[in-house]
């Protein structure tokens, strides 16, 4: 499989390299990556299918959602906005609507892969109402994200390192990785704790499929600022450690996870919210 970019896809399609939801690595029990939707009340998912959750979304203004663009083209809500209005979520326990969908400029090259490396996979969602709780996540700002423990987040297929994706629970997980790379994307290399000089923090992990959308954040001190935006994966080129594995083999230590950079679009993100009309009251 050649190293180039790869879109986190929400179906497991066996033809791409699309990433892995939460895989964690082998050796540190799940228990650690349980995730408290109530500790992260502004990140949401956008689709469920029976138990599982496809896409995530990050509140960034009190009317404004962070999403990876290819998430608005593969879950139902651009078609359900343009036929019968407002897209409803769930945001910390209540329902709110999405009115309205704007994908970054530089977004076309999606299906080109001469031009894929020039491509920003990134979309804001517009609430139909301003909300009042919970509080927004700050954008992260500055462009000293490299070497940086940040925390990923979401719903979707778990596996671990030795093995890759293994099943979709729709359960919410956290892992930690380290900024590998601060580039024109985010990089996160999920290193393998067994090798020698290995980097691997002790909640070790990456995000991947069903998680297209979800942050990277980072911990200030003024609280959790989101830093990337989850959409996609170079794959492995390690073979897993078991043959029982019916799944692509995705998610395999030293996968590297894609995060769209927020420090580099904070010009377009502002311009977008700063053209909305005046919110309205909650």
């Amino acid at each position: 499989m050649s190293a180039r970019f790869l879109p986190v896809l929400c179906a497991l399609l066996a033809l791409t390299g699309s990433a892995q939801a939460i895989v964690i690595r082998h050796d540190t029990g799940y228990a650690g990556h349980a995730a408290r939707e109530s500790q992260f009340p502004a990140v949401f998912w956008l689709e469920q299918r029976s138990s599982r959750k496809i896409c995530v979304a990050t509140l960034i203004d009190p009317r404004w959602a962070l999403t990876a663009a290819h998430c608005v083209e593969e879950t139902g809500l651009q078609g359900h906005i343009a036929s019968q209005g407002e897209y409803v979520v769930q945001i910390a326990g209540t329902l709110q609507g999405i009115d309205h969908v704007v994908m970054h400029p530089d977004y076309h090259f999606r299906y080109d892969e001469n031009n894929s490396a020039r491509e920003v996979d990134m979309a804001l969602l517009r609430l139909s109402e301003a909300v009042a709780m919970p509080r927004p996540v700050p954008l992260y700002r500055d462009a000293d994200e490299q070497d940086r423990v940040a925390t990923l987040l979401g719903w979707g297929y778990f596996g671990i390192g030795t093995t890759g994706i293994q099943h979709d629970d729709g359960r919410f997980r956290m892992a930690h990785n380290i900024v590998t790379t601060a580039a024109q994307r985010l990089r996160f290399t999920f290193d393998d704790p067994r090798l020698p000089g290995s980097a691997a923090v002790a909640l070790e992990g990456i995000p991947g499929l069903g998680d297209s959308g979800g942050p990277a954040l980072l911990e200030t001190a003024s609280g959790w600022q989101i830093a990337g935006v989850a959409v996609g994966e170079v794959a492995s080129r390690a073979t897993g450690e078991t043959s029982s594995q019916t799944l692509p083999a995705q998610g395999l230590y030293g996968a590297v996870g894609i995060y769209e950079r927020v420090s580099a679009h904070i010009g377009w993100i502002e311009s977008v919210i700063l053209a909305t009309p005046e919110n309205p009251s909650p």
